[in-house]
This record gives structure tokens, sequence and C-alpha cells, in this order.
């Protein structure tokens, strides 16, 4: 198939333990920590003046650091990902930050849709950068690591069957659910 890659089979180069951290720009390090801990709920460690650590539920951090004068702004595929506990807090969830977006500088907003898995909106910060609010499965998408699930080098699927492995599982799925 076309724009498939094959797993390699060799060892990797490098012997990495975890993917531990990524980064992200902030405007103002004190208006971005109070949406962060006000708003998405996430634990805070600032290292200095400029820069912080965020995490939420695993050891996995960002750093954020202050670039007052940047004007550059995530494209929203590189988003990052915060899991609720069902459709209806998305849903709750999106009306929230509606009614208090002017106050901690909410950007953008998109519309709750289920897709790729998962139902879910995108959020665009007060620093440009955007934010997936969803509900995904117990265990968020580790069932996509599933060898059943991974169809790389695989020609003898359809495009159905393909788009059916990619789906969240069925026992996830809202029957209360309307978009």
């Amino acid at each position: 198939m076309p724009g498939i890659t094959y797993r390699s089979t060799q060892e990797p180069l490098l012997k990495t333990r975890f993917l531990s951290h990524g980064t992200l720009e902030c405007r103002n390090i004190a208006a971005t920590r109070r949406f962060y801990e006000e708003v998405l709920g996430l634990e805070v460690a600032q290292q200095g003046p400029m820069s912080l650590f965020i995490r939420l539920g695993s050891n996995h951090c960002y750093a954020v650091v202050e670039t007052p004068d940047s004007k550059e702004e995530m494209p929203l595929l590189n988003h990052n990902g915060l899991d609720l506990s069902s459709e209806e807090e998305v849903r709750a969830a999106h009306e929230a930050l509606q009614k208090v977006k002017d106050e901690y500088g909410i950007k953008k907003f998109t519309k709750p849709i289920r897709q790729h898995g998962t139902y879910s909106f995108y959020m665009q910060d007060l620093d440009g950068n955007w934010w997936e609010i969803c509900h995904l499965p117990e265990g968020g998408y580790n069932y996509r690591f599933s060898k059943e699930v991974d169809v790389t080098g695989r020609d003898d699927l359809s495009p159905e069957e393909i788009h059916s492995r990619f789906y969240r599982p069925e026992d996830h799925l809202s029957s209360t659910a309307t978009d």
C-alpha cells in the first residue's frame, strides 16, 4: 500500500528508557501558571522566574518557558491532550470554558465531536498552544499499541477494516452522546 511504512526489525541506535518531557512556550509565566492550575488542573512546579514544569497523572512533564516576544502559535495538529471521565464531562467542559474564555485569555474553540477514536474538542490557550479536551477509554491510547491494531505493512485489509481497527473500543461509546 502506498504511504505505509514498514516496522524496523533492527535494534534502535539509542537505548532510551522513557519519554520524559516536552516544551511549551508562554508569553507571561504568571498568567500561564494561573491558567494551568485554575483551568486545566495541572500540577505546577516553578523552576525560576521564567520557567516552570507541568504534569498530570504521570511522570511525563512539560517544561514551560516564557518567551514574551514570540508571536509563534502552535499548529492545531501539534496539540496536547487532557482526558475527562465521560463524554458528558467533555460537553460540560466546553460550556464552562466558553464562560471563562475572556478571564483566562482563551483564544479559540472547536465544537465537541467524535473523531479518531475519542469524543473531544480543541481549545487554543492564551499562549497560542492547542489542547484537546477528550474522553478516552481506560488506559488512554494504550489500545492503539496492540499488535491487532498496528496495520504497518498490511496490504490485505480494506479501507473499512483499517478504519475499524483505528476506532476506539465499542464498550467505550456512549449511548447518550449527541453530535
